[in-house]
This record gives C-alpha cells, sequence and structure tokens, in this order.
C-alpha cells in the first residue's frame, strides 16, 4: 500500500491556510492551494477540544480513508488541508457522513473530475 503524501511542518500548514481557498461543509473543512507539484499533498487537522486521543484519532483514520477513495478521481498539484468542525456531533459520527461530505466539498471546489 502507497503512503500518501503530507504536510508535516507548521508554515506548510499556515501557507495552505492564509493563501489558500476555504470550503466549510457539516462536518469538515477544507483549504486548498496550488503546488508546484504533480501529485496532492494532504494535512489532517483535529482539535484537542474534539475529545480524548482515541475519538481524534478515529476521525483521522475516517478522514484519510476517504480521501485514499477520492484520490484517484482529484486532480493533482494541490496542497489540501482538511480541518474537522468542531461543531458537528461527536456522536457515532458515521464514515459515510464524512465521505460524502468531503466529496460535495470537492466538487464545490473544482477538483472532483
Amino acid at each position: 500500500m502507497k503512503k500518501l503524501k503530507t504536510l508535516k511542518k507548521n508554515y506548510e500548514f499556515k501557507n495552505v491556510l492564509t493563501k489558500g481557498k476555504f470550503y466549510k461543509g457539516k462536518f469538515v473543512t477544507i483549504y486548498i492551494s496550488k503546488n508546484n507539484k504533480k501529485e496532492n499533498v494532504i494535512g489532517i487537522a483535529v482539535s484537542k477540544k474534539i475529545g480524548k486521543a482515541v475519538k481524534r484519532n478515529r476521525i483521522k483514520r475516517l478522514i484519510r480513508e476517504s480521501y485514499r477513495l477520492q484520490k484517484d478521481f482529484l486532480e493533482n498539484g494541490y496542497n489540501i488541508v482538511i480541518i474537522y468542525n468542531k461543531d458537528s456531533k461527536l456522536i457515532n459520527i458515521k464514515f459515510e457522513n464524512i465521505d460524502e461530505d468531503m466529496q460535495n466539498l470537492f466538487k464545490k471546489a473544482g477538483i472532483f473530475q
């Protein structure tokens, strides 16, 4: 299995958050900016206010899996930061909800083929 290219440094996240466009959904907010590479680079952020580490890691796994399934349909050459909305209800969060929300946001952003 191929590993995803991820944003790791704080300045990389800040660059996307300040210069990129954002699209807000029910469960996630997506920030997108162009990069000069031939592949997408992803960053995932979940606030500490959401819950303990187990819940935060589960949400990150769901987001990562949703992105993995959709990455073949996305245009290349973007930095993407996905932030989980702390306003959305955490109780019984389902993969289908996050997947549908992310797909709608990618379509709204115009990078979903």
